[in-house]
């Protein structure tokens, strides 16, 4: 299996090599060549490491053998407080929650990096080499990156946070964190910052060499990879005669693309449901075929607080017939006007696909209260954004499954706002509200960052 950039202009890479570079060099976004068909899979109810190894497998190819992938992938799970890992929580007729914050942080993102932080230790012992990830996170991620790269020989991991714009349970999971290799950073800006200047290092061809940089955020292929396995074994276990429709709470798109790739596959989904925040820039491109940046506002569900999507340009260069130069002159449009207007053959194709809606924070809430009044469940408020959304694009004749993002607990003021109820906290997350908190603040500049992370690897 190679990987391709979705702008054209990048060295086909196996896909260790792809793991280890993140973005492309010419500053896409790795996908595989072709999307292989799910074939002798075991059987879905069955272990979730088993079935993530077989269908992870054809795309790692022969970089990494089949028995070591399986221990790795085994090995990565092997902490998650659920036996099922991701179970299936039929909610009401036709609604079902997967729950995928059974991890160490708590969140969705565990899923995936559990299995990449250990595949780029794995690369670099390999290899006798040293790397540093860099992460931007909205919330979620950064913690989900930390807990996979705590302690590790070969990883140093810095992390980059929109000062003040993520909850204060979010960000202790992250600070309260003292191992020598990880290195908190709050950026005084929004998550798009935090984000642009990740991009903007891996761009810089010297700085990228020098800090010996590589990534796990949803840039990194792996990232979308390891996620491709839940969708697949939850057609597998609701599909029946027909296809499942799902609803994604969304901000980087990594997660319902990974919806996509699971069906691009051959695994049995119907409609992918994008669940925005007041941030609806995907809702709003769905709309009008236009995709538009607009102001940053917080919200109840700060992991969706985001105007820049990095995940679209994968699917945009499927909607494009894998034109790299096409969407080079796309991309390169849209960050020089905030706009990006699609042809309309691609539009189309995005609208058979996808579905959107926007939920607002009272709605938000009243979700919250709705599904615990009702169902005796607390949801966090990513999850009811889903949940609202899925509501109101159900079918009928088919189940609808909505991704469950994020365990209540890391956000039990909205839940209580909603409910009247705390959330009982886990013992994992306890610990994290008491211990003394480490990080710096920097400004949301290339120079600075590139300065201070000289001065502690270079």
């Amino acid at each position: 299996m190679r990987y391709e950039s979705t702008r054209g202009a990048a060295p086909l890479l196996g896909f260790a090599d792809t793991l280890l570079t993140g973005l492309a060099a010419d500053g896409g976004l790795y996908l595989p060549e072709r999307w292989p068909a799910l074939e002798g899979l075991p059987e879905p109810a069955g272990p979730y490491a088993e079935l993530a190894t077989a269908v992870m497998a054809p795309f790692v190819g022969d970089d990494i053998d089949r028995d070591e992938l399986a221990r790795l992938v085994a090995g990565a799970y092997a902490g998650f407080d659920h036996p099922e890992v991701v179970p299936l929580r039929p909610l009401e007729d036709g609604l079902w929650l997967l729950e995928l914050f059974h991890g160490p942080t708590l969140a969705f993102k565990d899923m995936a990096l559990q299995v990449v932080g250990r595949l780029l230790d794995r690369e670099l012992a390999h290899r006798d080499e040293r790397a540093t990830v860099i992460v931007a996170t909205s919330g979620d991620t950064g913690s989900a990156a930390i807990e996979a790269c705590r302690g590790r020989d070969r990883l140093d991991i810095v992390v980059l946070h929109p000062h003040g714009r993520v909850s204060d349970v979010q960000r202790r999971q992250m600070t309260t964190v003292h191992d020598h290799n990880v290195w908190n950073l709050a950026v005084e800006g929004t998550f798009d910052d935090c984000q642009d200047l990740v991009k903007a290092l891996f761009a810089d061809a010297v700085a990228r060499e020098k800090l010996r940089l590589t990534a796990m955020n949803s840039i990194n292929w792996a990232r979308v990879l390891a996620q491709i396995p839940y969708y697949v074994r939850c057609a597998a276990l609701l599909g029946g005669a027909g296809p499942v429709d799902v609803t994604v709470p969304t901000g980087n798109f990594g997660n319902i693309y990974a919806a996509w790739g699971a069906r691009s596959c051959g695994a049995g989904l119907g409609r992918l449901v994008v669940a925005s925040n007041r941030n609806d820039i995907l809702t709003r491109t769905l709309e009008t075929g236009v995709m538009a940046t607009e102001e940053v506002h917080a919200t109840l569900s700060p992991a969706m607080d985001i105007q820049v999507s990095s995940n679209v340009e994968r699917l945009l260069y499927e909607l494009h017939d894998r034109d790299g130069t096409a969407v080079a002159e796309a991309m390169r449009g849209f960050r020089e006007s905030g706009s990006l207007r699609l042809a309309p053959a691609a539009w189309a194709r995005l609208r058979a696909a996808f579905a959107g809606e926007r939920v607002d924070d009272e709605r938000t809430l009243a979700t919250i209260a709705e599904v615990y009044r009702e169902h005796s469940v607390l949801i966090d408020p990513h999850t009811a954004v889903g949940v609202a959304v899925a509501r109101t694009h159900r079918s009928a004749d088919r189940p609808m499954v909505v991704a469950a993002t994020a365990h209540p607990a890391k956000f039990p003021d909205a839940v209580e706002a909603a409910t009247g109820v705390s959330p009982p906290v886990p013992g994992r997350l306890a610990a994290a509200l008491e211990a003394p908190e480490h990080y710096d603040v920097v400004p949301a500049d290339l120079g600075s960052l590139r300065a201070a992370l000289e001065s502690r690897f270079a």
